[in-house]
């Protein structure tokens, strides 16, 4: 299939190398930015023999397959409605739009157009989370009573990360791992959420604290831009614990039963981890689904909704929901 990039930043680079790594899997084929000389210079560097100055552009060129959307999350609503109007798949970053509403309404408008869509959520399909759930399915842990996940980093490039205009903060950017994780570990439905965010001086958000409920199990969950913390997620069981290191991406997970000797499953990637949701968005295009059965909308628009609740809780809007 051809691929059609909108982005050039940093994400759209990892894509794009991915791909390029894939060898005859996938075709690069056209990459659009908001200038001509950004395209250009993402092209020529990833050997993308078409690129344009518009999604527009992009998304009426005939030859172009499926596109992937790496723009910030306050453009990925716009972006994903101009390429399924003009009938393209789309594979768009997460976190997948900037509320549960506008999730709602582009794959409301998906299944209008007959068009796949799917939130590009690595994590679901990284080959170990296969092992963890036959873990899981077998008992072997017993009833799961918690679940933990942190992540945090420094970076350079905190005013781009906080920026408010973008959907900036830790919730958005790296908050949804977490969340998705948990969901991952104990369904998509919670009866309680709890948070408390410290915001950051260009009024996003920096640290995250969140606590979910669902009956007697609990997940609690830790990120941060600007504090480096090891990534770590870890279930635990009333009979034992599956340990789960880099939880975002993980390619081995250690399973510590009570009264026995922990082991590790180990699945190594075979290019870095992006290469399974390119393969299921292809598949599932392929076969003619307008979503995916294992990062479904339901899930996308569950986990969207809980970072509504968390934001709510604290007061937390985006200038241009104002």
């Amino acid at each position: 299939m051809n691929w059609g990039i909108l982005s050039t930043g940093v994400i759209a680079r990892n894509f794009a190398e991915t791909a390029r790594r894939m060898g005859d899997e996938v075709t690069l084929y056209a990459v659009a930015s908001r200038s001509r000389e950004s395209a250009d210079a993402f092209a020529d560097q990833y050997g993308i023999p078409v690129r344009y100055a518009s999604a527009e552009d992009l998304a009426c060129d005939p030859n172009v397959d499926i596109v992937y959307i790496g723009t910030p999350h306050s453009a990925h609503a716009e972006g994903m409605r101009c390429m399924i109007a003009h009938g393209k798949p789309v594979l768009c970053e997460k976190s997948f739009t900037t509320d549960a509403q506008q999730a709602r309404k582009i794959f409301a408008l998906a299944r209008e157009k007959n068009v796949f869509v799917m939130e590009a959520f690595w994590t679901k399909l990284c080959p170990v989370y296969r092992e963890v759930e036959r873990v899981l399915a077998s008992g072997a842990i017993g009833e799961i009573r918690a679940v933990t996940a942190q992540y945090g980093y420094n970076t350079a490039r905190e005013a781009r990360k906080f920026d408010p205009q973008m959907a900036g903060g830790t919730l958005l950017d790296i908050g949804v791992y977490a969340i998705g994780f948990a969901c991952m570990m104990l369904g998509y439905e919670f009866d309680s959420v709890q948070s408390n965010l410290v915001l950051n001086n260009a009024g996003t958000d920096a640290i995250d604290a969140i606590i979910l409920r669902k009956g007697n199990a609990v997940a609690s969950l830790t990120c941060a831009i600007g504090a480096q913390m090891p990534t770590m997620g870890a279930v635990y069981g009333s009979k034992g614990r599956i340990e789960i290191p880099e939880f975002k991406n993980p390619q081995r997970v250690t399973v510590c039963i009570d009264g026995k000797e922990p082991y590790t499953l180990s699945r190594p990637f075979e290019v870095n981890g992006f290469e399974y949701e390119i393969r299921e968005a292809m598949a599932c295009v392929a076969a003619g689904k307008t979503q995916s059965s294992i990062v479904t909308p339901a899930q996308t628009i569950a986990v969207m909704e809980i970072m509504d609740q968390v934001r709510a809780q604290n007061g937390l809007e985006f200038p241009f929901e104002r």
